[in-house]
């Protein structure tokens, strides 16, 4: 019972509430009936028992919802606790206080009266619900035979408060008792607590009993199994070392028979090669022979060991159909037509032949245009496993070839050991970064791959570790490289070519659209939240802020706004539709980091726009020519490598030998300065490749007529005016399609390389094709009726505006 309590206001009509500082409690729920010590170190709590030592000694205790709160404030209390009093308080030299408190009855907050002090609130006793004396004594019953069961398991409960728990006769005093005893819940302890129907109480009190005994018992069997376990695992070590003790002493070899006759049924049971199994049984056979504890057995069951784990025969089942092959290539890669090609012819003779010895394809191509992805989809099409390798500068022969077995720490070379990884003797193996390889003084491991590289030898490759012969033929090998001219002849002459172009910029959209774009949006969590990017957008991040032959950058950028969507996402919940425009792109991207090149707007004296080729790609090339009075020197400008300065000077010297012909100042070598300047001069150029360019500039600004700004050039030239065959055609053109070249000369021995343009291109484009210098001219010069040029040679007007035959060439020579 509550005596004398102090009530806020005498004359409230309502029904009376006490008011009492508040002591929020971390990790312990105070019941009626409980004496327990506690120990106070938070200003507000020291502050709310001085209050109560300093009336009439009573102070409300309540719960923290969550311990880890160190300023509390009134959500993180429970509103249920108990009205307790203070029975001794004693402050400790650190500050803190221990205090003996004492709980009386179950109350509730009603509300919180503000004190800057210490927490007070209004509380009122809670009244808890009657019970019938049959049911309450059955309850309590179970509940004390519970307790006695909990008492004999548990040896930390004393007989004297057993005894004293079932002398208790108050049903509701006999629970607030034992549920401080047990070491439940926090959150168990409070439902306890809160719980007002007695009949509830002791029924949970019942449960949480019989699961605190299920407990116990569960973790007395672990300890006894752990307890076991140990015992048994000591035992048969102090055995296994008096047997090792008693052979010792005899005289006897510890020989692991075992063991020994474990290996051998292995070797039994492997199907090897003839001259393999041979291997095995010779060294099986010294095995035995030796002490265990020696080095050499060490050496000689590792080297047993990797013999018998090989996949010898082991063959995984390939993949036979063609249609289903085909389309798993088209899902994974955006066109690649020749390599796809090859992949199903190499797929068709295997259908029509038993054996076929396993093709060896090198990819070559810039990065990120997929050769390592289009390897991985060969072996998914082909229904094989698949094992990559990198190259990247391996420089030691016994990387691929292994280490004899007379060196200490000798392993097998890559190749086996990615064999053994795999498990099968016929997967895609993918040489990565083939032309990365380097060489020292330990060897040339691109010669070491001439053997595994060749069908006509591949099929008795012998590892230096192994030293017997092992069938590689039935591999598929697929390399991969950035450039052709770092893989030594004698390899390249061992694999099929296949080259991967940089993507042009329809592909780059088609990619992204189909592959890029869904995988970033799934990536970043933005699957269901309507994410689209336009063709425009698409588009405009290819052009000015991807500068790439493959797709990798594209990929990063695409990544990056998905980030910034997410972000988005996170910020507004309530926003599910995101159109990403070519407008947008600045504010996801910043300012584009690329300058797209265009042709000249204008038609200008001395300016050619070229075309090169770069490792990412086409690029169109700026060619500018001023002619000044001087002494004939020539100056060339740009960064310009060997190469093209000979170029140069050969356009030069053709323009002398035709200066009539041009109507050219037959002296302008002696009398003029020619200063030939190709922009951007950070940049290293070379190649013979604009030639033709060079030429065309240097007559324009010798003759005064301006070039077409609409049209474009690629061909090297000879002193007597031919023009010979350029590489990276594709690209150039590609280059030329983004710019807004709407004509564009190239060499008539390229002709055969137009099939690879796309045939949307090629419709957009007029492509004429010369094989003399002096075809160029009529079509990159603006010529009018009645021009003096070539007009004493009467050349006609017609003939400088159209395609030029044969014939028409040898009349303007």
């Amino acid at each position: 019972m509550i005596n004398l309590p102090k009530f806020l206001k005498e004359d409230d009509p309502e029904t009376p509430k006490l008011a009492l500082p508040l002591l929020a409690l971390r990790d312990i729920v105070v019941f009626p009936h409980m004496v327990a010590p506690l120990f106070v170190g938070r200003s507000k709590s020291v502050n709310a028992l001085s209050e109560a030592m300093n009336n009439d000694k009573r102070i409300f205790l309540a719960t923290q919802r969550k311990a880890a709160i160190d300023n509390p404030n009134e959500k993180d209390i429970n509103r249920v606790g108990t009205i307790a009093n203070v029975l001794q308080l004693l402050r400790l030299p650190d500050g803190t206080v221990k205090a003996l408190i004492e709980g009386k009855t179950r109350a509730s907050i009603t509300r919180f009266v503000k004190h800057k002090d210490f927490f007070q609130v209004e509380v009122e006793p809670v009244a808890e619900t009657e019970i019938s004396p049959a049911e309450s004594e059955a309850l309590v019953r179970s509940i004390n035979k519970s307790f006695d069961e909990y008492a004999n398991i548990n040896k930390n409960i004393s007989k004297d408060l057993v005894k004293s728990v079932g002398s208790i006769s108050d049903p509701s005093k006999l629970v607030d008792t034992m549920a401080a005893h047990f070491s439940f819940k926090i959150q168990d302890k409070q439902e306890l607590l809160e719980t007002i129907s007695l009949e509830k109480r002791l029924s949970l009190l019942l449960s949480l009993i019989k699961m605190e005994i299920d407990i116990f018992k569960m973790d007395e069997r672990i300890k006894s199994r752990v307890k076991e376990q140990m015992e048994k695992t000591q035992k048969n070590y102090y055995l296994n070392e008096q047997m090792r003790a008693i052979k010792k002493e005899i005289g006897t070899e510890d020989d692991h028979s075992d063991e020994l006759m474990e290996l051998e049924k292995r070797i039994k049971r492997k199907r090897m090669s003839k001259e393999g199994a041979g291997k095995v049984r010779q060294e099986f056979k010294k095995l035995k022979m030796m002490t265990p504890m020696s080095a050499e057995a060490t050496v000689v069951r590792g080297y047993i060991d990797w013999l018998i784990s090989l996949p010898w025969f082991e063959r995984k089942k390939v993949r036979r159909d063609l249609v289903e092959a085909d389309k798993i290539l088209e899902e994974d890669h955006y066109g690649l037509k020749k390599p796809k090609e090859r992949i199903l012819e190499y797929l068709a003779v295997q259908c029509l032949v038993k054996k076929i010895r396993g093709p060896i394809l090198c990819f070559v191509g810039p990065p990120g245009v997929g050769k390592t992805s289009l390897a991985k989809s060969v072996s998914r099409a082909t229904g094989r496993k698949f094992v990559r390798l990198s190259l990247g500068g391996v420089r030691d022969e016994a990387e691929i070839r292994g280490h004899r077995r007379t060196y200490i720490g000798a392993m097998p070379g890559k190749i086996i050991q990615s064999l053994k990884k795999v498990g099968v003797n016929n997967p895609v193996f993918c040489l990565d970064e083939v032309d990365k390889m380097s060489m020292d003084f330990r060897g040339d491991p691109s010669a070491a791959l001439l053997e595994v590289l060749d069908p006509e030898q591949n099929y008795s490759f012998n590892d230096h570790y192994l030293d017997v012969d092992y069938d590689l033929s039935d591999i598929l090998f697929i390399t991969t490289a950035n450039t052709l001219p770092e893989i030594p002849l004698p390899l390249q002459d061992r694999m099929e070519i296949i080259r991967l172009p940089g993507y042009a910029e329809y592909e780059k959209y088609h990619i992204a659209k189909d592959f890029l774009i869904s995988k970033q949006i799934k990536m970043n969590g933005l699957e269901g939240k309507n994410v689209q990017f336009s063709k425009n957008a698409v588009l405009t991040i290819v052009r000015r802020y991807t500068r790439e032959s493959g797709v990798r950058n594209l990929e990063r950028e695409i990544s990056s706004i998905c980030r910034k969507i997410a972000r988005e996402v996170l910020k507004n919940k309530e926003a599910n539709a995101f159109k990403v425009t070519a407008n947008s792109i600045q504010k996801y991207l910043g300012p584009p980091r690329f300058k797209q090149h265009q042709i000249e707007q204008e038609d200008q004296v001395g300016a050619v726009t070229g075309l090169a080729w770069t490792q990412v790609g086409g690029e169109l090339l700026s060619i500018e020519t001023l002619i000044m009075t001087g002494k004939g020197s020539l100056t060339m400008t740009g960064k310009l490598g060997d190469v093209m300065k000979e170029s140069a000077q050969a356009a030069v010297s053709y323009v002398r030998s035709r200066a009539e012909i041009l109507a050219i100042d037959l002296k302008f070598y002696k009398k003029s300065d020619i200063h030939i300047h190709i922009p951007e001069g950070a940049i290293p150029k070379d190649g013979p490749s604009a030639g033709i360019s060079m030429c065309t500039s240097l007559v324009s600004a010798l003759t005064k007529r301006p070039v077409r700004h609409d049209i474009a050039m690629t061909g090297e030239i000879t002193l007597r005016g031919r023009v010979l065959t350029i590489g990276g055609l594709k690209e150039k053109i590609l280059a030329a399609h983004r710019g807004g070249v709407k004509k564009i000369i190239i060499p008539k021995e390229n002709e055969k390389d137009l099939k690879d343009i796309p045939a949307t291109v090629l419709k957009a484009i007029e492509i004429v094709l010369v094989e003399h210098m002096d075809e160029v001219l009529p079509h990159a010069l603006i010529l009018e009726e009645g021009d003096a040029l070539f007009k004493e040679h009467d050349i006609p007007f017609e003939m400088m505006v159209k395609d030029i035959d044969q014939d028409q060439r040898g009349a303007l020579s």
